[in-house]
């Protein structure tokens, strides 16, 4: 185990895979009870790797939501911490050949989900005047890409993190968010191994020429999560190697070889 201990009940939706499922075993090597939610049933397979609890369970339901919330309280206590991990990719294409059939999907999840996750769990966090709500939004909700429902989504989910982060930090809940940049997720893989995504670009177009392991975002969830970070609230932490740093230099013929 390493950096700041956690305790109490963590919950983390999109627990069964990705950052979602690292974010699961940071914060339970940390100390925390961990609560993995997911609408895959591999869901359960990984909780049982980290000693979690785990449920089924549609982010875009709203009674769904509201039973797990309660059951979670009854069954584990009260919930300390809630990570949304939740959500959708979409393939980069022209808005003509994107359906809306994609573009509602992925703000129903990506955003929707998050908003509604937070509602409902902050319900219970209000009463006990704490809690820490950490959002995993994405490095193209701060800037332009050719994703036009995913990034609009992430978008939107920085704008919660700020609105909620204001609207209830005068009831003991801080809420923040973790923008990852291309992080080697089994989604991401799968893609690139399709030849969909090119690594090399990915890897040429952020400062310290690599891709971020999932684990890289979970310390800095953990982190966010952690009585380390008491005083922060509506931030947005990028976690990217240097993404978004890196665009501008392409105006002066990009980034400047090792020296």
């Amino acid at each position: 185990m390493s950096g700041t201990g956690l305790s109490g009940v963590a919950v983390v939706t999109g627990g069964a895979s990705g950052i979602g499922a690292a974010c699961g075993a940071e914060l339970a090597a940390r100390g925390a009870q961990v609560v993995l939610l997911d609408r895959d049933k591999g869901v359960h397979e990984v909780a049982g790797e980290i000693g979690a609890r785990s449920y089924i369970l549609d982010v875009t339901d709203d009674a769904a939501m509201q039973g797990i919330a309660g059951q979670i309280e009854n069954e584990a206590g009260p919930v300390e911490i809630l990570v949304n991990s939740a959500g959708i990719l979409q393939q980069p294409l022209p808005p003509e050949r994107l359906s809306m059939q994609v573009w509602d999907d992925v703000i129903r999840v990506d955003q929707r989900g998050t908003y509604l996750a937070s509602v409902v769990f902050a319900a219970a966090m209000k009463k006990r005047a704490r809690g820490s709500i950490v959002n995993i939004a994405s490095i193209v909700g701060s800037r332009s890409a050719p994703l036009h429902a995913y990034a609009p989504a992430k978008a939107a989910v920085i704008s919660i993190t700020e609105c909620l982060a204001a609207e209830w930090g005068p009831s003991g809940i801080r809420v923040n968010a973790v923008s990852p940049g291309h992080t080697r997720t089994p989604a991401l893989q799968a893609a690139i191994d399709a030849g969909e995504r090119d690594v090399a670009l990915f890897e040429r177009n952020n400062a310290l020429g690599r891709m971020v392991e999932p684990v890289e975002i979970a310390r800095a969830v953990a982190f966010l999560a952690s009585t380390d970070a008491a005083a922060i609230t509506g931030a947005n932490l990028p976690v990217d190697c240097g993404w978004l740093v890196t665009g501008s230099w392409h105006s002066y013929g990009g980034l400047r070889k090792k020296s």
